[in-house]
């Protein structure tokens, strides 16, 4: 827990640390701890028990059955084990329980340091409609909607025509893209809300719905951010920062709101446009006192105009491509603000170098609607060397290993980094034409298809060009 009273001592870093989550980001976890000397306890299920990153850990334990609901989502399982290991803090990943309210208000009352923001930010930027208002407070702009939660259909139909169709409706609890109706008419909202409640309480024992007006041929667009304890204090006592911002992602190559690839910086943003919205977020994420890392998303307009959408109160997937371009380690920025100390850097250190792409190889057929394709990697083979510029390989995938079929399919992320975005493109193509996994279908075809579209190449797409243009 953050102690006012110790702003001015000098903080240490924790002697052990539990990584609350599996794969490629429990391993890149473990890199970060090792370079700050800190030891690692890694939890598995029993699916997971021949997983190679857990040989990169110094301890590991067993949580639970392969099913996550009884492994890498059980709360008491997973304190229990940091508090067994004598763990003085817990980094939750991304996914799983990492934007639980309760399994970080669960960590704080059993003194285990959950390395995030604290419960009270994640139960307020967790509700969408509820984190619209408060950014919108902030001075954030935000996309017009319903003013909180839809009381019931009526009220949806009240708004939506006074705003206009086509319209979305939302799961106030929403993620990975369940929970969302487009509605063109009144027919379909009258349809398609009874369809949206019902797969909110289902995928999330929350049926809430809100409702914003559906901007067409949007581009998401997201803003990393990272806070220390000291960000909303009377300035400037310790130094400058307290919070910054580390550019932007563009993330709208998505197929039904899942991102496939992204990459920093957008096409769509120039230095003028980055720095004042960059302004108004570091002043936004101070008047919430919010800590650690997030990610504020947004929605760009055909006039780019960047909108609120929602906030990750986590280490996003795509993390790398931020990395890349400015020289950041942000998972090991997190575990120093953890233990209390400031941020390294303050805003004016914070330098862009080229561009960078990151593709998400997962195990799936995208010849046959998407499947999963779990089974055994019988061929794993890549160069890092992939052309004109720098290749980045994040996974704990290796020839031998079996993708279990209870969790995501991912199986592992390619970034490519150039001095400039036609560089990175080629660099990535390069990469992905030599490399080599047999044993299941992936999603590699699919990502050279879209490298080598004209659209692409020009960085002219939106959220729904895949769908759109490529009919996927």
């Amino acid at each position: 827990m953050f102690d006012k009273k110790n702003l001015l001592t000098n903080p240490k870093l924790f002697k052990r640390i539990l990584i609350a989550n599996r794969g490629e980001v429990a391993l890149r976890i473990i890199k970060a701890c090792k370079e700050l000397g800190i030891e690692t306890v890694a939890v598995y299920s029993e699916a997971d028990q021949h997983s190679p990153h857990l040989d990169q850990a110094d301890m590991k334990i067993c949580i639970g059955p392969g099913a996550s609901s009884q492994s890498y989502l059980n709360r008491e399982a997973i304190i229990q084990a940091a508090i067994n290991t004598e763990c003085q803090a817990l980094h939750p990943g991304f996914g799983f329980l990492a934007e639980d309210s309760l399994f970080a208000y669960m960590c704080e009352q059993s003194k285990v340091t959950f390395i995030g923001p604290t419960a009270h930010s994640i139960r307020l930027m967790g509700n969408k409609s509820q984190a619209k208002q408060t950014m919108k407070q902030a001075g954030l702009p935000t996309i017009p909607g319903s003013e909180g939660n839809l009381r019931d259909l009526n009220e949806a139909l009240k708004i939506a025509k006074e705003m206009g169709y086509p319209v979305l409706l939302k799961a106030t609890a929403g993620g990975g893209g369940k929970g969302i109706r487009r509605c063109n008419d009144e027919k379909e909202l009258r349809s398609l809300f009874p369809q949206a409640k019902m797969e909110a309480e289902k995928a999330f024992g929350d049926a809430a719905l809100y409702l914003e007006k559906l901007i067409l041929n949007g581009r998401h667009i997201e803003f990393q951010v990272l806070a220390d304890s000291y960000n909303n204090l009377p300035a400037p006592r310790l130094r400058q920062a307290g919070v910054i911002h580390l550019g932007e992602r563009e993330c709208s190559i998505q197929r039904k709101n899942q991102k496939l690839i992204e990459e920093s910086p957008s096409p769509a943003v120039d230095a003028k446009l980055r720095n004042a919205m960059g302004e108004q977020i570091v002043e936004s994420i101070r008047k919430i006192g919010y800590r650690n890392a997030g990610t504020i998303e947004f929605l760009m307009d055909e006039n780019k105009n960047l909108y609120f959408m929602e906030m990750n109160t986590r280490l996003q997937v795509e993390h790398p491509v931020t990395e890349m371009i400015t020289g950041f380690d942000i998972v090991n920025e997190q575990i120093k603000i953890a233990a209390n100390h400031t941020l390294s850097i303050n805003q004016t250190e914070v330098k862009f170098s080229g561009h960078a792409i990151e593709c998400r190889i997962n195990a799936e057929d995208p010849e046959n609607n998407f499947l999963p394709s779990p089974g055994v990697i019988t061929a794993f083979k890549t160069s890092l060397n992939g052309g004109p510029g720098k290749i980045r390989l994040d996974t704990h995938v290796q020839k031998g290993y079996e993708i279990p079929p209870f969790y995501d399919s991912m199986i592992c992320k390619i970034i490519a980094h150039g001095e400039t975005r036609k560089a990175a493109i080629e660099t990535m193509k390069n990469a992905l034409k030599i490399f080599e996994i047999k044993g299941v279908k992936t999603t590699i075809p699919l990502h050279l298809e879209i490298l080598n579209s004209k659209d692409f190449e020009r960085g002219e797409y939106h959220t729904n060009w895949l769908s759109e243009i490529m009919e996927i």
